[in-house]
Formats: C-alpha cells, structure tokens, sequence
C-alpha cells in the first residue's frame, strides 16, 4: 500500500511537488513553535499554527490526489473525486477554529503586553518569509495555470419508450473513457493547487508580519507589536479559508456553478432554436469537483423531431461551456 501510494504521489508533478513542500513546511513549523516558546512570541507560536495547518491542507491535498485516483464501483458511481471537496470543508473548519483561538488569545496579550524576547524573533522569521516564497514559487504556476480540457469526444445513446398516454422519453448520456480519466486526477489538482496556494500567500504575509513586529520591538521597544502582528495572522488566515469554505459548500450544496451562471441562459436560447425543440424545462446542473460539472435537463419536442439530431446539438452546446456530462430527457409533445 505504501509503495503504490508513494508511486502514485511521485508520478505526478504537482502530487511530487505537495509531499516534498510538506516536509519542508513540517520541519520549519516545528522550529516556528519551538522559537516561539522560547522567544515568549504569540506571533511566532501563532504563524508556527497557521504552517501546522498549512501542512494539513499539504497533506489532504495529497491524501485527495491519491483518492481521486481510486476506480469507480457500484457504491461509488462517480468515483473518489469529491474527497478534495471534503478535505477543503474540513480544513477551512479547523483554520477559521485556530483563526478564532490565535485572535481571542492576542486580544488578552494587547490588554496586557508580556516581555519577549525580541532579539531572538528576527533570524527564524526570515527564514520562514524565505520557506514559505520557496512555496509560492513551486505553486504559482500550478495557481495560475490551472484550467480543464472540455474533451473532444461524445456518445449519445437514444432510446425511445411509448406509453399510453402518448408520450415517449428519448435519453442521452455522455460516456468517455478520457474524459473520466482526466476529471478523475487533474481537475481536483487544480483546486487543490488553488486551495495550497492561497494558503502559503496567507502565511507568507503573516512571516512579513512577525519580521515587522519584530523591528518595531527591537528599534522602538513596542511589546504591543507582538499582539497586533497575532491579530494582523488570525485575520489572514480567516479570510484566507473564506473562499475554500464557500466554494466546498457550494458543491456539496449542490448550487449551479459559478463558472456557468451567466453562460446556462444562452446555451438554453440555443438549444431553444434546434429545429422541433419546444422548451427546455427542469434543468439542472451541479459540480462534482473542480472544473467537472454535470448537467440534465428535459427537453419538449415536436412529435415527429429527429431524437438523434437534437441530442447530438444539444450536447455540443453544453460541452463548450465546460459541462462533461449531460444526462437528456426528451419528451414529445402530445398532439
């Protein structure tokens, strides 16, 4: 089991690059904490938690990169792909928590500045600003890059089922090995990538916070520097996670995506002009992971419309706009 994961994580870039960052992010983390009880820092302790948790969001992305990977089965239809979801929701709960702790504990130590020991802050705050521009240099690409491929290739399957009361339903399904494969690993890296990212350029800023802190309490004496830096990282960490919980709340809310909130409306005109098609009615589209949406829909049609031709446009129309699978419904319209 070890050895597949440490191939599975290997084989890939971004996987390679998420594992050897956490070792560092690790390391440097426990040096943080260790400098920051010793040098009597909450600014120190509390960047030392923000990494800890950085090394968390490090780790379900890499848990989720190789979970993704996992095959399909009869319990799990769509596969493994929503565990970056989840790891995202999980992760932002715990941040926003230790954000609230980090805050709470730094309002105490405004109220009454302890005495820390100033000189020895500057050299380990360096040091993590450098860990941590290592980080951000290793993911902007990944950041800034990530974008989904539609697919080229589409199977509609059209089968038609009378009943008495004179109507019949004609379904298409889109069904691609590719596209599967590649929805199955590099869409949820892309929002693992993002999520990693963000929280790097968060502690980054909070690394410039301590190294500040720790000027203004060498140069001018102000202990209360160390609080409001604390306050300064706690802030940051919790705008930081916003976005993530948002958007894994989102998904797992099932809401349309953002991404085809102004393009559904048009792509519903389009389908609305195929010849014999009536109305589109009960659409619904939703987000299985990152960049991965599904869609169904049922169209009313014209009794004697062409199922095929329909089913074939329909679908060209909602894969240009990013939706890989598409389930359709076609009812005819009773005469």
């Amino acid at each position: 089991f070890l050895f597949l994961c440490h191939r599975l994580i290997f084989s890939d870039k971004n996987s390679r690059n998420l594992f050897l960052f956490l070792i560092l992010n690790l390391s440097f983390a426990f040096v943080e904490l260790l400098y920051g009880v010793w040098t009597n820092s909450l600014g120190l302790i509390s960047d030392s938690f923000h990494m800890f948790f950085d090394c968390t969001a490090l780790l379900a992305g890499l848990a989720a990169s190789v979970i993704t990977k996992w095959r399909a089965n009869d319990r799990f239809s769509y596969g493994y792909v929503r565990a970056e979801v989840l790891a995202g929701f999980v992760n932002g709960l715990f941040l926003l928590f230790i954000a609230f702790f980090i805050f709470s504990e730094a309002v105490e130590r405004a109220i009454e500045p302890p005495e820390v020991k100033h000189e020895r802050l500057f050299l380990v705050s360096v040091l993590g600003f450098f860990v941590n521009l290592i980080g951000i240099f290793a993911f902007q690409h990944g950041h800034g890059h990530g974008h989904s491929h539609g697919g080229g290739h589409t199977h509609d399957h059209s089968h038609s089922h009378s009943h008495g009361h004179g109507h019949s339903h004609g379904f298409g399904l889109e069904d691609d090995k590719h596209q599967d494969e590649h929805k199955s690993t590099a869409a949820p890296q892309s929002q693992i990538m993002e999520g990693v990212f963000l929280h790097i350029l968060a502690d980054t800023l909070g690394s410039v916070g301590v190294i500040m802190s720790a000027i203004l309490m060498n140069q001018f004496g102000w202990m209360i520097a160390d609080p409001i830096c604390s306050m300064f990282i706690a802030t940051l960490i919790g705008f930081s996670v916003l976005p993530l919980l948002k958007n894994s709340i989102c998904v797992l809310m099932q809401r349309t995506p953002f991404e085809l909130d102004k393009l559904l409306p048009s792509c519903y005109q389009k389908v609305m002009q195929l010849e014999g098609v009536y109305s589109v009615q009960e659409p619904h589209f939703w987000t299985l992971c990152s960049d991965v949406f599904i869609g169904t829909l049922k169209l009313e049609v014209a009794t004697n419309a062409d199922a095929k031709y329909i089913l074939s446009h329909t679908h060209n129309i909602f894969t240009q706009v990013g939706v890989r699978q598409l389930y359709v419904q076609i009812d005819y319209a009773a005469m």
